[in-house]
């Protein structure tokens, strides 16, 4: 049995405007409401069809199925990812691991479409192309690029995910982080009652009184930091000095507000 060919959106000509019908751009933002509104199990083309006052031959003139729409909205969502030009490495990584978790929780229905849909389309290749380019100018070598550039990726969507799915709990429960945080401590205390040092630092963080939310944001950056520190000692460079970045006073890696974008 012979494989399905690959069918992607990116794989053929966009079709103009029919007449007086409605463009490419104006489906997909409808799309990015809808799911931003509803998720992505309420997106169905009936519905955005009704929501936009158009029929059925309307859409299909423009995407063949609903995934090649889903393409569409995904690579919208890679449009807001920082794309900074000109910049050190360091820099160019730290803004687009910053912006792809910004872009993940900002449309948590993405979340079940990352690494089923790909992503392929001109947003999404223009973020991966700066950052090919913003390492082989640091210095990385050969496959080594690959596995640089991957590393800032998978590290920003590897802790926006979770993240996204733990925000969205708390929407449902209508707690907020603290309360939520709060009501979990008699369950973590029995459960984790074999393991002290885990509950220790439970209880420490709970009683340091950090807002979960800055806590999630000052972790995200904690491990960014070291990543970049470590992808700079892989390629022979000194974390926070050849590397091209601000850094800090002190010579180190820069911090939370000196990456974020």
């Amino acid at each position: 049995m012979s494989a399905k060919p690959f069918s992607s959106v990116w794989t053929r000509e966009p079709k103009g405007r029919r007449e007086q019908g409605l463009s490419r751009d104006q489906i997909v933002r409808a799309a990015l409401e809808l799911l931003d509104e509803e998720g992505l199990d309420a997106l169905s083309m009936r519905k955005l069809g009704a929501r936009i006052g158009a029929g059925a031959t309307s859409l299909y003139w423009h995407v063949a199925n609903k995934d090649e729409l889903l393409e569409l909205a995904m690579d919208e969502v890679y449009r807001e990812v920082p794309k900074p030009v000109g910049a050190s490495w360091r820099e160019t990584a730290g803004a687009i691991a910053w912006g792809l978790r910004g872009a993940i929780l900002a449309h948590p229905w993405c979340v079940r479409l990352i690494g089923v849909l790909p992503g392929i389309g001109p947003n999404a290749l223009v973020m991966s192309d700066l950052l090919v380019k913003a390492c082989k100018k640091a210095g990385f070598q050969g496959i080594d690029i690959d596995f640089a550039v991957g590393a800032v990726v998978a590290y920003a969507l590897g802790s926006a995910v979770p993240e996204a799915a733990w925000r969205g709990m708390l929407n449902r429960s209508g707690d907020s982080p603290c309360e939520a945080q709060t009501e979990m401590m008699p369950t973590i205390e029995g459960l984790a009652a074999g393991h002290p040092d885990l509950l220790e630092r439970y209880k420490d963080y709970i009683a340091s009184g950090v807002d979960p939310l800055t806590g999630r944001q000052i972790a995200f950056d904690y491990g960014l930091v070291a990543l970049l520190d470590g992808l700079d000692a892989r390629r022979g460079g000194q974390a926070g000095g050849q590397s091209g970045s601000r850094g800090t006073k002190d010579g180190g890696a820069p911090r939370v507000s000196e990456m974020r974008p």
